[in-house]
């Protein structure tokens, strides 16, 4: 299952502060139909995520019944991308 679309990128300054973009509602519908299969637990979901020409593995997070997807530091370094910036992402789920 992939997925294209384009989100603001926000700081969560929580006790692990982190980068996110958020996955539009409507695309997080159809993910959540196809979830169960594919999480490995508390609703995170394994993806290979592309910003730009960075490629790189991580999990998506539920909340509040929408999945955020983490930029690691060296994603927005390698992409020159920062908090506010509207990005593009390609997403692919893994099984």
């Amino acid at each position: 299952m992939e997925f294209r679309f384009s989100g603001e990128i926000w700081h969560w300054r929580g006790p692990s502060p982190f980068y996110f973009v958020t996955m539009p509602e409507d695309q997080c519908r159809e993910l959540h139909e196809v979830s169960a299969a594919v999480s490995y637990g508390w609703g995170c979901v394994p993806c290979t995520v592309t910003l730009g020409d960075t490629t790189w593995q991580t999990s998506m997070f539920p909340k509040d019944g929408r999945y955020l997807v983490p930029l690691k530091a060296k994603v927005r370094r390698a992409e020159d991308v920062d908090e506010g910036m509207v990005v593009d992402l390609r997403l692919a789920v893994s099984s």
